[in-house]
């Protein structure tokens, strides 16, 4: 009994000697890994106590990270961009299986990036790539100024081509009229924008473009690749260095290099192209890019699809959807590269002279004449139903074409056309009327018919 209360006895003392250790273990960690301190310590000893604390508190406060986040964050962004260089270098390195590689150059900022990227491949200097630009009359004066730098920088000169028959601004003004793109959108477009894009390349003989176009511009250009083939004459192809870019990887080459950019980012301009619908982003010019970094909250030019919220303000297509495209890259434009409408030859739609048109309304026969451009949208989607009616009805009345984008004023005087296409009937006592209403629902064999009293 004596020794097994011993036993007893010597557990409980190890008990309590082991919840005393727990007691100073925990009362330690909570004071920083000290023991309390008691009231015959010495002042310098409780000081340092003291310190070892603090400094314990604010280590456990720290985040529990073994790396530099901000510097693990550029090296990738660095990584991510030096593979997007080699990338695009190889996407235009290709030209060199072609012999007239063209660069329509908007000297917005993928624009710039690519024209670097061909300086540092020397096809600039040496003429490989030509560089083509494409002056509306209605640009911004410092885009033209800034195209005299790129020139004096990069050694190059730009083929500059204009709407058809006009010298400067005055020239247009006469022949299309200060307002055409307050009047029909569409029109302008073709006139400034799609028929000299599309002249430059054949005066070229393009026979591979190159342009900046990438997936992040928004949904009409999510699916583009490197490389393209335009359905032009035999096929045009098409090189997209930047597809697979964001906006932000440009600027991020634009600082790694510090090349030349449009003055008008350092003024609050994500994009820049015709003065009278491009806007600041926001409109009060709260984010710019100045000195190779961004001033104000960068989002706003850097968020999907953000880099032209600022173009083509206040622009509705014919069809009241709001203005994305100027229309040079889609598959319409394409379509009339290199054919007229009603093709000579081939339709039986005939082509009126202009000496012939003077003399029209004195000839005293019948026709139907269609004004029309080629590149209009408009005049492609009734290309087949006058043919159907010249095939069907040409024994009866004349049915003939004439060209007005390049005649503007003759033909509003002549054939009262104020937009494409127009139908006119010209009767035998000379009088016009014209075939109204001028939509696309009306441009049937069964009305021309009616129209022509056949």
């Amino acid at each position: 009994l004596k020794r097994s209360t011993r036993r007893l006895v010597k557990a409980e003392m190890l008990r309590s000697v082991l919840c005393l250790a727990a007691l100073l273990s925990a009362s330690a960690f909570h004071h920083g890994g000290m023991l309390p301190l008691s009231r015959s310590s010495s002042p310098r000893l409780r000081a340092a106590q003291a310190h070892s604390r603090v400094q314990t508190r604010k280590q456990a406060m720290m985040p529990r990270m073994a790396f530099d986040m901000e510097a693990l964050i550029q090296q990738t962004k660095d990584k991510r961009l030096e593979h997007l260089e080699e990338q695009a270098m190889f996407a235009l390195k290709q030209v060199e299986q072609f012999q007239h590689a063209v660069f329509p150059n908007a000297m917005i900022a993928g624009d710039c990036v690519i024209t670097h990227l061909l300086h540092r491949l020397g096809y600039l200097e040496s003429g490989k790539v030509k560089i083509m630009v494409v002056d509306t009359f209605h640009l911004f004066p410092e885009t033209m100024t800034f195209l005299s730098e790129l020139e004096r920088h990069y050694k190059f000169k730009a083929d500059v081509f204009q709407a058809v028959g006009c010298a400067d601004k005055a020239e247009y003004d006469k022949k299309f009229g200060a307002d055409l793109w307050k009047i029909d959108i569409e029109q302008y477009d073709k006139v400034c924008k799609v028929e000299p894009f599309q002249r430059g390349l054949k005066t070229l003989n393009t026979d591979v473009m190159i342009n900046g176009r990438r997936r992040d511009h928004g949904f009409e250009r999510a699916y583009i690749d490197l490389f393209e083939n335009a359905p032009i004459g035999g096929g045009l192809a098409k090189i997209n260095p930047l597809a697979y870019w964001t906006f932000e990887d440009c600027f991020d080459y634009i600082t790694k290099y510090k090349i030349p950019v449009h003055p008008l980012h350092a003024e609050g301009y994500p994009s820049i192209g015709d003065a009278k619908d491009t806007v600041k982003v926001p409109e009060d010019g709260s984010v710019k890019f100045a000195d190779f970094k961004f001033v104000g909250k960068k989002s706003e030019w850097l968020d999907y699809a953000a880099e032209r919220k600022g173009r083509f303000t206040g622009l509705a297509n014919k069809d009241g959807s709001a203005k994305t495209e100027c229309g040079i890259h889609v598959a319409g434009a394409e379509r009339t590269f290199d054919r007229d409408l009603w093709e000579d030859g081939k339709s039986k739609v005939k082509t009126l002279s202009k000496n012939e048109a003077i003399k029209i309304t004195s000839a005293g026969k019948e026709a139907l004449v269609v004004t029309y451009a080629p590149w209009c949208k408009f005049c492609m989607g009734m290309e087949e139903e006058l043919e159907k009616f010249a095939s069907m009805y040409g024994d009866k009345i004349q049915v003939l074409k004439y060209r007005g984008d390049e005649d503007r004023e003759f033909v509003q005087e002549k054939f009262k056309a104020k937009s494409f296409p127009t139908i006119s009937l010209v009767t035998k006592d000379g009088q016009v009327k014209v075939l109204e209403p001028s939509s696309p629902e009306v441009r049937t064999v069964e009305n021309f018919k009616k129209f022509a009293n056949i």
